[in-house]
């Protein structure tokens, strides 16, 4: 991985972990406004983000496809 934003991409699903995580908090401390590190913008895009707004708190979580993707390029900081 050669582009740092994948790199934190990897550290944001990581972060996020297996459990969900209340939006807010997901997005003070992921969000960025440096177009160079669109970190939050870019695990959406992928696809590696669900959001779950039937209840309140709106919660975050890793979905499949961000599983698989962490899985894949962190194996032993997966299962944190």
């Amino acid at each position: 991985m050669s582009d740092p934003v994948d790199a934190l991409v990897l550290d944001l699903l990581e972060w996020i972990g297996p459990k969900r995580r209340p939006y807010a908090e997901v997005l003070k401390a992921w969000r960025t406004s440096c177009p160079r590190l669109p970190v939050w913008e870019e695990a959406n895009s992928r696809g590696y983000i669900d959001l779950d707004r039937s209840g309140r708190p709106t919660t975050v979580s890793v979905s499949s496809r961000g599983l698989e993707h962490l899985y894949t390029n962190r194996p032993n900081g997966a299962a944190a």
